[in-house]
């Protein structure tokens, strides 16, 4: 049996930084009511951050907007419904069909409905340069899908059970790997968990104003990815497949609410107080 693999994370910048993935943080700033050049500028560099300009493609017919800026500017020019949905391999986490197979490889989309219809944009990244001065292109494949709001609301619930599904997750995971004694890390690995767990201020440039349970929650399932991030890369101390497949499950499951935390952080459905 073959130890589960997360797929290549969708945020740039490790653990370290903690950067959430470009389609959450373009669909929490989209989601801003404040038209005009100053919120645009502001949602293009918390999505774009070090990235080269984003640029976009569609596969429909008509005036395509060749960047992010544009495309921005077009969905930002009436009302809309914005989300985020954090898909992997196996799991569309509520991503349309027609753009699933896209979404679950890039392990992100937006979703957006305007009053012209819906869409899904699905970041294809390209890292360039070295591991001591990386660089990435991002090209946003924009897609028409059918309605997926209502679909989306029985994918990813509320913010009240994210909290808890990340709780669950975090203890089962958490009781699975000292079970198994599989939680000897590598020294640098230790540290950087330990340093995750302490709760570090991520540091993240998110629109003012945003209510605290949604940071909250944010910031809890970054955490839990980076260091799923960590357990993949390091074998433990499992010595036969049945420890690794123990352990690998439960890393699924941390990775899984955490993506599914990531999403609902971003839905259009009122906070659950």
């Amino acid at each position: 049996m073959v130890a589960w693999t997360r797929p290549a994370a969708s945020y740039r910048g490790g653990v370290d930084s903690l950067t959430l993935p470009r389609s959450v943080l373009l669909a929490l700033w989209l989601a801003e009511p404040s038209p005009g050049s100053g919120p645009v500028q502001r949602l293009l560099d918390a999505v774009q951050g070090e990235d080269e300009p984003h640029r976009v493609s569609t596969t429909d017919d008509g005036d395509t907007p060749a960047s992010l800026a544009d495309l921005v500017a077009v969905w930002a020019s009436g009302p809309r419904t914005v989300a985020a949905v954090l898909p992997a391999p196996g799991d569309p986490a509520g991503a349309p069909a027609s753009v699933a197979g896209a979404a679950q490889e890039a392990g992100e989309a937006v979703l957006v409905s305007t009053v012209d219809g819906d869409w899904a944009a699905v970041p294809r990244v390209q890292s360039f340069g070295s591991v001591y001065e990386p660089g990435y292109l991002v090209t946003w494949q924009v897609s028409r899908v059918p309605a997926w709001q209502n679909a989306l609301v029985g994918q990813v619930g509320t913010l009240r059970e994210a909290e808890r599904e990340l709780t669950g997750a975090l203890s089962r995971a958490t009781e699975a790997l000292t079970s198994l004694d599989v939680a000897r890390w590598r020294e640098d690995a230790a540290e950087q968990i330990a340093a995750l767990s302490a709760g570090a201020d991520p540091r993240w440039s998110l629109p003012p104003g945003m209510d605290q349970r949604r940071v909250r929650v944010l910031t809890q399932a970054a955490r839990l990815r980076a260091i799923v991030d960590l357990a993949t890369g390091d074998d433990g101390a499992a010595v036969n497949l049945w420890q690794v497949d123990q352990r690998s499950t439960a890393l699924r499951d941390v990775d899984r609410a955490a993506r599914r935390a990531l999403a609902v952080a971003t839905h259009p459905a009122p906070p659950v107080r």
